[in-house]
C-alpha cells in the first residue's frame, strides 16, 4: 500500500467517523436538555397547585392523610380601619386526623382564597379577630402534636376586595399532595 491510499482511507475513515459523531450529537443534545429539565418540571409541578379536586358544601375530603371539611366561609362586614372595598373572610374546617405525621405530610400548607377569575388571596394578619382558643390554623396544626382520630378546628382570615366576596372558594393544599389540591365549593354551586 502507497502512502497516498493510506492518507485517503484515514480520510475517509475520520470522515465516517464525524458524521457518527454529529448523527450523535444530534440525539444527545436533545437528551441532556430533556435530563437538565426533567429536576426543573418535577420541582415546578411540586410547587404549584394546578389540578384541583373539587369537593361539595358540607362534604369531606381525603386528603394529606386526614379529612378535610369546610365548615364556615363568611364576611365579617362593618369593621373599621380597613382598606376602602375590603372585606375580611374567615374560613372556617374541621379536620380529622388520619396520619398523625402532619410535620411530613402537611409541610408547605396553605390555604387560599380563589375567586372565579383565578385570583388568589393569602391568609392575611391585618384583620385581628377574636379567635377561640380550641382554633388553631394551617401551620399553628403540624406542630400540634395531634393524634390520629383528633379533630382539629382550622381558620384563616382573609382580606379581599368586596367584589369578590360572592365568588371566592377556599382552596387548600399541602406538599404531600401537589400538585393537586382541594377546591371547596359553595352551597349554591
Amino acid at each position: 500500500m502507497t502512502a497516498q491510499a493510506l492518507d485517503q482511507d484515514n480520510r475517509a475513515g475520520e470522515r465516517k467517523w464525524r458524521r457518527r459523531s454529529f448523527w450523535s450529537l444530534t440525539l444527545l443534545i436533545p437528551l441532556a436538555l430533556a435530563v437538565e429539565a426533567y429536576d426543573s418540571v418535577k420541582t415546578l409541578l411540586g410547587n404549584n397547585d394546578l389540578f384541583p379536586r373539587r369537593v361539595a358544601w358540607g362534604q369531606s375530603a381525603q386528603f394529606g392523610g386526614s379529612d378535610w371539611k369546610l365548615t364556615d366561609l363568611r364576611g365579617a362586614f362593618g369593621m373599621s380601619n380597613l382598606p376602602p372595598d375590603s372585606v375580611p373572610v374567615l374560613a372556617d374546617f374541621q379536620v380529622k386526623i388520619g396520619n398523625p405525621d402532619l410535620q411530613k405530610l402537611w409541610l408547605g400548607c396553605k390555604i387560599v382564597l380563589v375567586d372565579k377569575d383565578g385570583r388568589r388571596w393569602s391568609p392575611t394578619s391585618i384583620v385581628s379577630l377574636k379567635t377561640p382558643d380550641n382554633v388553631g390554623n394551617c401551620i399553628s396544626a403540624i406542630f400540634s402534636g395531634a393524634r390520629s382520630g383528633d379533630t382539629l378546628n382550622l381558620r384563616e382570615t382573609f382580606l379581599v376586595p368586596k367584589e369578590a366576596t360572592k365568588s371566592v372558594r377556599p382552596a387548600v393544599s399541602v406538599a404531600s399532595e401537589r400538585p393537586r389540591f382541594l377546591l371547596f365549593q359553595l352551597e349554591k354551586d
